[in-house]
């Protein structure tokens, strides 16, 4: 009897069986392979809850897998350009004007035939497969909503540009990285015109040789290291890629031959090239850095901003791009002479936050925001906006 006693005490009941399944769970490799230890787990909110441009670089953290937002957010080497171009904000104060209507506030501009409600366009930036399954589709869908902005569309877009091209009703341009054989752009500029792009940015800065997160993320990442596949040795001591070494001022000159659309340079950030632009008959120049995402420890484009425009001297559009996240900053540049700014990672958060909707709430966030410091200070339209608006202190 005792024996039958001491049996059914050792039974398994069924609420014993739920926690040790729940135990095992819970300590199961293939539970812990689906959570970053990195990040936090609490609640992401809506997209309703979002009122800055900062909030959505949150939920895209928390939607993205890690290696894919780190591809985003890194800069080149140490990443000092990077945090140059958020600091440069800093170093501009905005000198408001008192006493003036602005009961009606006019943000349109006009920028080598393209009509713009707001002189804001979203940059060139690649694979956005990566971000969302609607890719660069969804982002021409949310430009589109947010009043017609225009989208400058990557050559390393995932989707081909047709189909980028029918997704919406945004005016369209296009970026390239050329090729050294000139006969390899013909068909990327004969696609981009027959979507409808209206004009084409052709990337002029370097390719960045590393980047040093990766490296650290490789390092310090709780999992075993995958077995990395050899590459060849570089052509040269430097890890610099070999693709835009070639670059030479003689590329418009053969690209005219291949397309009639206005041509701009990207990667620009000295007086001297910006003279060189207008000198090749260029018809438009954007300042940039890539987003600190090329050569390493160059300054930031806000605070070489300045130089290029007084180079430049009303002849051509200046756009300008990296770091910008608010609509203060927007003004800030727009106050130091440029035509319009150009929102990469910005765009790429909505994206990856919640699809062409996240891309046309951001857009129109930072078009708010914009609006309210016009009025703030004392600016009724884009043409009231000058340099008495903005006092510098570089270093």
């Amino acid at each position: 009897m005792s024996a039958l006693k001491h049996s059914e005490s050792r039974r398994l009941t069924r609420r014993d069986a739920v926690r040790a399944v729940a135990g095992f769970l819970a300590g199961s490799p293939l539970l812990r392979s689906q959570q970053d230890p990195l990040r936090d787990h609490s609640r992401v909110p809506s997209l309703d809850e979002l009122v800055t441009a900062f909030d959505f670089e949150a939920v895209a953290y928390a939607k993205l897998p890690r290696a894919t937002f780190n591809y985003m957010a890194r800069g080149s080497a140490g990443e000092f350009t990077l945090r140059r171009n958020r600091e440069a904000f800093d170093w501009v104060d905005i000198v408001p004007k008192a006493v003036v209507d602005v009961g009606s506030i006019d943000t349109t501009t006009e920028i080598l035939n393209t009509k713009m409600a707001f002189p804001i366009m979203v940059a060139p930036t690649s694979g956005h497969a990566a971000l969302h399954p609607d890719a660069e589709a969804g982002m021409r869908l949310g430009c589109t909503a947010a009043a017609e902005t225009p989208m400058i569309v990557s050559h390393a877009a995932s989707l081909p540009m047709e189909k980028i091209g029918s997704a919406g009703s945004a005016p369209l341009w296009f970026q390239l990285y050329a090729r050294q054989n000139i006969e390899d752009n013909r068909a990327p500029l004969e696609a981009a015109r027959t979507a409808g792009a209206r004009a084409v940015v052709v990337t002029v800065d370097q390719q960045a040789a590393y980047y040093e997160r990766v490296i650290h993320d490789r390092h310090l990442s709780y999992q075993p290291a995958r077995r990395q596949r050899r590459r060849s040795a570089p052509p040269n001591p430097y890890r610099v890629p070999t693709s835009r070494l070639w670059y030479d001022w003689k590329l418009f000159d053969e690209l005219r031959s291949l397309t009639d659309l206005p041509l701009l340079a990207k990667g620009i950030l000295t007086a001297e090239d910006a003279r060189r632009c207008v000198d090749r008959g260029l018809e438009g120049i954007v300042v940039s850095n890539h987003g600190g995402r090329t050569l390493d420890c160059v300054p930031s484009s806000l605070e070489v901003l300045p130089e290029i425009i007084d180079a430049v001297g009303g002849r051509i559009p200046v756009l300008v791009d990296s770091g910008f996240r608010r609509g203060s900053d927007i003004l800030k540049a727009l106050a130091l002479g440029a035509s319009a700014v150009c929102l990469g990672r910005v765009s790429r958060w909505g994206l990856a936050a919640f699809g062409a909707p996240g891309v046309e709430r951001v857009l129109k966030i930072l078009q708010g925001e914009l609006v309210l410091a016009m009025a703030h200070t004392g600016r009724p339209s884009v043409a009231s906006i000058d340099r008495s608006l903005a006092r510098t202190d570089f270093p």
